[in-house]
């Protein structure tokens, strides 16, 4: 692994457990030796997953589209930016950089990034693994409404449990260093 792709709010949230843990990853993986590729911005919780990266030595690459640029929220600090025309252009290009996919506390923005990676790592368009830091338990609900999901049908438990689900950034790299995906959607698995 080279580089991961973390998604996270562009707000901080209420609870200060949010952008500890977001300072935390990007401590983590500068320390680990592993890029950042992000979003781009220098607000909430992009810009603290950013900062920490930085400031631990680490290499930080966002992947913003012009409209927002313009906006002046790109982070000016990264070692790289890319600029795209369209947000799906920015999910693209943040996967092909990326591989593995960290979602943390966040909004429909963060959900449709990562439920998009998750979704393809089903489908076999990649086999990178995708995880949910669930801090302060943000993703409680959601992890629940996904056992859901499973229970009535809906998606395969061996898809459920492709997800990386931990507390914190440590145990979610050695997992992610360790990851072997199952079989893709309407493939057989072999017995």
């Amino acid at each position: 692994m080279k580089a991961i792709c973390v998604f996270c709010g562009s707000n901080v949230g209420r609870d200060p457990a949010y952008q500890q843990a977001a300072v935390a990853v990007g401590t983590a993986l500068a320390k680990a030796g592993l890029k950042l590729i992000y979003g781009g911005g220098k607000i909430g919780l992009m810009g603290a997953v950013a900062d920490a990266v930085i400031a631990a030595g680490g290499q930080a690459a966002g992947v913003m589209p012009r409209a927002l640029v313009e906006r002046e929220i790109a982070h000016a600090g990264l070692s790289e930016l890319y600029v795209v025309a369209t947000m799906h252009e920015r999910k693209t290009m943040m996967a092909d950089l990326s591989d593995g996919f960290i979602a943390l506390p966040g909004g429909a923005g963060t959900l449709d990034e990562f439920f998009e990676q998750w979704t393809w790592a089903q489908l076999g368009i990649h086999a990178k693994p995708c995880g949910l830091l669930n801090v302060a338990d943000y993703f409680g609900p959601l992890i629940a409404m996904l056992q859901k999901i499973v229970t009535e049908g809906f998606v395969a438990e061996r898809y459920f449990q492709m997800l990386v689900i931990e507390t914190s950034i440590e145990p979610m790299l050695k997992r992610f260093a360790n990851y072997s995906p199952p079989p893709q959607k309407w493939q057989v698995p072999k017995p």
